[in-house]
C-alpha cells in the first residue's frame, strides 16, 4: 500500500547542495522532506569525492615523507626504516572519517527537523514523486521542489566500468596499491589520484587527449605539476587517445598516430562528470534544459514554477561549494527573502602536487588587453615556504588587476598548501578589493599568504622581498 505525504519543500539529493538546502529550510521554519538513495548522507563529495580523496591524498603524502626518510640520504636530517602500507587499513581509516561526517550531517538535519527518507524518487509530474523505500512506496507531493541530484563519472563506451577498469569511486576503495596504474584523463581528478598512487608506490602513466595536463588552467600554473610528474617518473602520453583494455594492456594511439599498449593492473578513467538526469523522471517535470544541464536563472529557479535546481545538475563549475551556496539561496527565497545567486567568483582548487588555485579572471581571459596589470611573486622568496619545503617547486601567486582603478580581477597560485589561500582570494574578489587593500593589510609573518601581499605590492611597483 502506498503511503501519501505532503510537504512544503521536497529536496531530491542529500549532497552538499541538497543537505545544506535542507538545513537552511529547517532553520527558516519550512516543513521539509529530503529524499536520497545513497548509502550515506553527503552525496558524492562526502562519500566518494572531495573528503575521501583528500584523506587518501593526505595518507599518500605521509607515506612519501616516510619513504624519503628511509632513502639513503634521508630527509631534513631524518632517517627511518623502509615503510610499508596496508591500503585496506588506510581505506578503513578513510571510511571512518566519512562515517563520522555522515553522522554529523544526519544530526544537523534532525536538529533542523528535516524528515529524511532513504529511497529512489521517480517524478510523475513537477510536484509529485513516488519514493521506493525498503518499507514500501511513498507518494510525496510538495509546494516547492529542489532538485539536487548531482553528477556521475562519464563512462567511455570502449572502456566500460567494471573489473580492472575503474572510476574515481573504486579508486578510493582499492584493497591494495596497484603495481601499474594507467589514468585516462589528465584533468584534476585523474591527476589528484594518479599523484597519490605514485606517492604510494604505484607505477603511473597518464593518457590525455590535450597537448598538456590540466588544459583548463594556463601553462604557468600547470608547469610545476608537470615537473613533479617528470621528477617522479610518471609517464605522460599527451595528445593521445585511449582504446580498449584487455589481457592487462590498454590500447593507446599516441600523438603521432602510432599504436601503443600500456601494461596496467588498473585503468582509472577520469574523463569528466555529467549531471545525473536519468532514471528519476526529470522528463516528466516540464523543466527547460540547457544542453545536458537543467536551465536556471539567477534565483536557481527552473522554467517550472516553484521547481528549483542547484549544484552539478545546473552546470559548470561543478563544485561542491557552489551547490552549497545555491542551496542556501533557494531556501531563503522559498522563505520569502529577496535573494539572488550572483557570486563575483567561485574559486577552484586542484589538490595536485603542488596544489593549484584559481579565482576570477585568468591570463587567457585578459590576453591582449592593455588595461590590466599582472604581477607574480614566487614562493622561493617566502621564508615560510622554504621552511616547509614549499618554495622550490616553481610555485607562485599571481594577481591580475585593472590598470586604471586597481580593482582585483583575478588571483591564481600554485604551490604546496595554496588551497588554504583560496578563501582569501575569493573574499578579496567578492568584496571588490583593489591592490591597495591587499597591500595595506598587514599579513602575518611567516606565512604563505605573504606571497599574496608581495604580489600585490609588485603590481603597484614596490615589492619588498624581490
Amino acid at each position: 500500500m502506498t503511503q501519501n505525504l505532503k510537504t512544503k519543500v521536497l529536496i531530491i539529493g542529500a549532497g552538499t547542495g541538497g543537505y545544506v538546502a535542507g538545513i537552511r529550510c529547517g532553520q527558516l521554519g519550512l516543513e521539509t522532506v529530503l529524499v536520497d538513495a545513497s548509502a550515506g548522507l553527503g552525496g558524492t563529495c562526502l562519500n566518494v569525492g572531495c573528503i575521501p580523496s583528500k584523506a587518501i591524498i593526505h595518507a599518500a603524502g605521509k607515506y612519501e615523507t616516510v619513504a624519503k626518510a628511509a632513502s639513503d640520504a634521508g630527509t631534513l636530517g631524518i632517517t627511518a626504516s623502509a615503510p610499508a602500507i596496508d591500503l585496506k587499513k588506510t581505506v578503513e581509516w578513510k571510511d571512518g572519517i566519512v562515517k563520522k561526517l555522515n553522522g554529523g550531517v544526519s544530526a544537523l538535519l534532525k536538529k533542523a527537523k528535516v524528515k529524511v527518507i532513504k529511497g529512489w524518487a521517480t517524478f510523475s509530474d513537477a510536484k509529485t514523486c513516488i519514493v521506493a523505500t525498503e518499507d514500501g512506496d511513498i507518494r510525496i507531493t510538495a509546494e516547492h521542489v529542489i532538485l539536487a541530484t548531482g553528477s556521475e563519472p562519464v563512462e567511455l563506451p570502449f572502456l566500460p566500468f567494471g573489473g580492472d577498469v575503474i572510476s574515481s569511486t573504486e579508486a578510493l576503495n582499492l584493497p591494495e596499491v596497484p603495481k601499474k596504474l594507467v589514468v585516462v584523463g589528465g584533468g584534476y581528478i585523474g591527476l589528484e589520484l594518479g599523484i597519490a598512487y605514485r606517492k604510494l608506490g604505484a607505477e603511473v602513466a597518464i593518457v590525455e587527449m590535450a597537448d598538456r595536463i590540466l588544459p583548463l588552467y594556463d601553462k604557468a600554473l600547470t608547469d610545476p605539476v608537470a615537473k613533479w610528474l617528470e621528477r617522479h617518473g610518471v609517464e605522460l602520453y599527451l595528445g593521445a587517445r585511449a582504446g580498449g583494455f584487455g589481457d592487462g594492456k590498454l590500447n593507446v594511439t599516441d600523438k603521432d598516430g602510432n599504436p601503443l599498449q600500456l601494461a596496467a593492473d588498473k585503468v582509472l578513467v577520469t574523463v569528466g562528470r555529467r549531471p545525473r538526469t536519468k532514471g528519476w523522471g526529470l522528463e516528466n517535470m516540464g523543466v527547460a534544459m540547457d544542453g545536458p544541464f537543467v536551465k536556471i536563472d539567477d534565483r536557481c529557479a527552473t522554467s517550472m514554477k516553484n521547481v528549483w535546481a542547484i549544484g552539478d545538475l545546473t552546470g559548470e563549475p561543478m563544485l561542491a561549494h557552489k551547490g552549497s551556496a545555491q542551496g542556501e539561496v533557494v531556501a531563503e527565497i522559498i522563505a520569502g527573502h529577496n535573494k539572488r545567486f550572483d557570486p563575483t567568483t567561485i574559486a577552484a582548487v586542484c589538490f595536485t602536487e603542488p596544489e593549484i588555485v584559481s579565482a576570477g579572471l585568468g591570463v587567457s581571459d585578459v590576453e591582449g588587453r592593455d588595461d590590466v596589470i599582472q604581477a607574480v611573486f614566487p614562493f622561493a622568496a617566502i621564508g615560510r615556504a622554504l621552511a616547509i619545503e614549499a618554495g622550490e617547486d616553481g610555485g607562485f601567486v599571481r594577481v591580475i588587476a585593472d590598470k586604471n582603478d586597481h580593482r582585483l580581477l583575478g588571483i591564481q597560485a600554485v604551490g604546496q598548501h595554496v588551497s588554504e589561500l583560496s578563501n582569501s582570494f575569493a573574499q578579496m574578489l567578492e568584496m571588490g578589493a583593489v591592490l591597495e587593500d591587499v597591500a595595506g593589510t598587514i599579513h602575518v609573518h611567516p606565512t604563505l599568504g605573504e606571497a599574496f601581499h608581495e604580489a600585490s605590492l609588485r603590481a603597484l611597483g614596490h615589492a619588498i622581498h624581490i
